[in-house]
């Protein structure tokens, strides 16, 4: 498990603005072009989601998918003077509550490999091969004779 330094914690809060940020506008906009525009609002929540999970991992995307759900059900109840964004009875608000939480903890069933940076199959990259002979290029400046060369000659691109 990762420690919790600084740069976890920021990416952490960052996340969550952008999950309070998407839950906002999805909610906002998820009745605009029916149904159309909730099918948008929930890729963007997959693709936020998914852009959480591979920037910081899974502290970044437990915090996304709390601020989607805190923003969705922050904005379902009736504000002040009785309005509401998610009117109730509508199977569309439905579609948005429950699938807007749904699809950002599916992302979270999806396998750890996809996430990670290097190769798929787990080994270690093979080192360079030098000037295309199949040989490695040469580490030290000595010369096939044991001489010298020049400072920067045995090294590839000078």
């Amino acid at each position: 498990m990762r420690p919790l330094t600084a740069t976890v914690l920021g990416k952490a809060v960052a996340t969550f603005v952008l999950g309070v940020l998407v839950g906002v506008v999805g909610t906002v906009q998820h009745r605009w072009h029916e149904p159309w525009g909730v099918v948008l609002c929930l890729v963007m929540v997959v693709t936020g989601s998914l852009t959480s999970r591979a920037w910081g991992l899974w502290p970044a995307w437990v915090t996304y998918a709390g601020g989607v759900f805190f923003a969705v059900q922050a904005l379902s109840q009736s504000g002040p003077g009785g309005d509401v964004l998610i009117p109730a009875g509508r199977a569309i608000g439905w579609v948005w509550v429950i699938g807007s939480i749904g699809l950002a903890l599916a992302t979270g069933a999806l396998p750890a490999r996809l996430f990670r940076d290097g190769p798929a199959t787990g080994r270690e990259p093979e080192p360079a091969v030098g000037l295309g002979s199949g040989m490695a290029a040469p580490s030290s400046t000595a010369g096939p004779a044991g001489g010298d060369l020049p400072a920067g000659a045995g090294e590839p691109g000078r």
